[in-house]
């Protein structure tokens, strides 16, 4: 296909499914490094192909993004795992006002589709889908992002039972700053760098914690931190990619924690409690205690 500036793509569709324009700009908030989809200037792109996120409003908003950032009769495919939104993607695209090609390929679904010259909706979705300030957590938030619209049983317990820290150290996986607030809370702490994937997690925990001690990061924690020396390192490290459970990330958040920590450096982890982390934890640590198990969740301190 030939190479053009103006296509782009969200996510990592399979190859096999569909076929990415040489040389497309990357709009996915979960790879570091990406441009943001929604800053892309309306009818820029001549062609779009989208791995559509599953959850509905993320979804619709991702879409409704691609829609705008396409010129009228630019070709956009759409495509999911059937289980994961691809069987409600058709249905999506004709209420913008499309008229959509749908063809279903190892249990995804792929969905065609040209940009019409009025879509209908947009605004809508691209409202429903955009940060709002949560009332309850006293937070601003994003639709797709970790736990975006409730607190996280496993962060709720740690931000309970996590002691005043001090100190340099970093928040592996800060979502939306809740863990930071708790942190911060302890004059001690002298520097705390916060680091997410998901570059909406890390707008919002920028905006949600006006604190000189902070440093943000966006970068994927498994490809290195470039952290040395630290006092602690605090995390609820994810268990799922794409959709799957993935032991193997919480294992990778606690060697670059133990990688980033100092000798005596502490490391606070809540898990679920079916997670067997305790074995990678004891190689690395020098004293691995569990602190408190409850709600299906489990503490530990680990002191390197």
């Amino acid at each position: 296909m030939q190479d053009t500036k103006s296509s782009g793509v969200y996510g990592t569709p399979p190859a096999e499914l569909a076929e990415i324009p040489i040389g497309a700009i990357q709009f996915s908030p979960l790879i570091p490094g990406s441009g943001p989809l929604e800053q892309q200037e309306e009818g820029s792109l001549g062609e779009m192909v989208v791995l559509a996120p599953p959850g509905t409003v993320e979804r619709r908003y991702t879409i409704a993004l691609a829609l705008r950032a396409l010129k009228p009769g630019g070709s956009l495919t759409v495509l999911a795992p059937k289980d994961k939104g691809g069987s409600r993607i058709a249905k999506e695209l004709k209420g913008f006002g499309c008229d959509v090609a749908e063809t279903s390929r190892r249990h995804h679904r792929i969905c065609s589709a040209e940009r019409p010259v009025l879509p209908v909706g947009l605004d809508e979705a691209l409202t429903e889908g955009s940060p709002r300030l949560d009332e309850a957590l006293g937070l601003w938030t994003w639709p797709g992002v970790f736990s975006w619209n409730r607190l996280d049983p496993g962060s709720a317990l740690l931000e309970q039972n996590l002691p005043p820290l001090s100190g340099r150290g970093a928040d592996f996986g800060c979502g939306i700053g809740i863990l930071a607030r708790a942190i911060l809370a302890s004059s001690k702490v002298e520097h705390l760098a916060l680091i997410d994937i998901d570059r909406r997690a890390i707008e919002m925990a920028a905006r949600n914690i006006d604190d000189a001690r902070t440093e943000v990061h966006w970068a994927d924690i498994r490809s290195g931190t470039g952290l040395k020396g630290l006092d602690f390192v605090v995390m609820n490290p994810p268990f799922h990619d794409g959709g799957a459970e993935d032991q193997s990330l919480g294992q990778a958040f606690i060697r670059r924690a133990a990688e980033a920590l100092r000798p005596g450096g502490v490391l606070w982890l809540v898990a679920n409690r079916h997670l067997p982390y305790e074995a990678v934890l004891k190689t690395l640590f020098k004293r691995v205690t569990p602190k408190i198990e409850a709600n299906g969740y489990k503490i530990y301190e680990a002191v390197k």
